[in-house]
């Protein structure tokens, strides 16, 4: 009979998560997960594997909606109902937002929302509760508003600006050095510039703006990709700070103006 960590291994390859993205679904470190399945390494080269406790064990339960017996090995059902399908990516999204005048309206996403998204990303229960305003230049598509979180696209986004992203209907429509709101099971929500391997190797290859060295680039399988917005405009509380041909301009500009009124009181 199967032991539980290998219940709970099959069941985050189901959702095709990873030990890190599954611990956060369900409120625990990284290292929990990987010492119930793999094992904490032991002096003598072997390795110990540690057994979930009941409030691990319940938080998986209720996460993910698994049948308990099928983590104690009396059932092969892994769900409380039938078994879960994955989401293909879709032409459409599968929720929008509507008017009074039964027009899109653009959906905001902000970061404390950006958990419960992943989940309901598709319920349109969950995305009434979010704020919803209609944009006049927003029209020809559908397009959702994200708060950017961290420093990755700085120098182009900065934290807690607003992007404003309209649906990719296909993931072959992906342009290579665009900016696109990719949103997976695994990585969550991300800012990236992005170069389109799709039909080559089925992937999406995401880079950062940010070269300070800490926000390196990494590739994502079609498979794994919930939704891809592209990002057509954004609103910033950051003023952009002037190049250096513009200080050169002003400084060269500066010194004409004091040159001239030199000449003129010299007249």
């Amino acid at each position: 009979m199967e032991g539980i960590h290998e219940k709970i291994k099959e069941i985050i390859d189901h959702f095709r998560l990873n030990n890190n993205s599954f611990s956060k679904r369900i409120g625990v470190t990284s290292t929990t997960i990987d010492s119930i399945t793999n094992g904490r390494p032991q002096s003598d080269g072997s390795r110990k594997r540690t057994k979930p406790g009941y409030d691990l064990l319940t938080s998986i339960i209720n996460e993910f909606e698994i049948n308990s017996d099928y983590l104690f090995g009396k059932s092969s059902q892994m769900f409380k109902s039938d078994k879960k399908e994955f989401q293909t990516y879709a032409g459409i999204p599968q929720v929008v937002a509507v008017n009074q005048d039964g027009e899109e309206n653009v959906v905001y996403v902000p970061i404390k929302a950006r958990a419960g998204y992943l989940d309901g990303y598709g319920d349109a229960g969950y995305i009434e509760t979010l704020p919803s305003f209609s944009m006049p230049h927003l029209t020809n598509g559908t397009y959702r508003c994200f708060e950017v979180q961290g420093n990755s696209m700085v120098r182009t986004f900065f934290d807690g600006d607003l992007v404003f992203g309209k649906y990719v209907e296909d993931l072959s429509d992906v342009k290579d050095g665009r900016v696109y709101i990719i949103v997976s099971r695994n990585d969550g929500i991300v800012l990236k510039r992005v170069i389109n391997r799709i039909e080559e190797r089925g992937k999406l290859i995401l880079k950062s703006d940010n070269k300070d060295g800490n926000y390196p680039t990494y590739t994502i399988n079609a498979e794994e990709i919930m939704e891809v917005w592209y990002v057509s405009m954004f609103a910033s509380k950051q003023m952009p700070e002037p190049v250096d041909v513009y200080d050169r301009l002003h400084d060269l500009e500066s010194k004409i103006v004091l040159l001239e009124n030199a000449l003129q009181r010299k007249n």
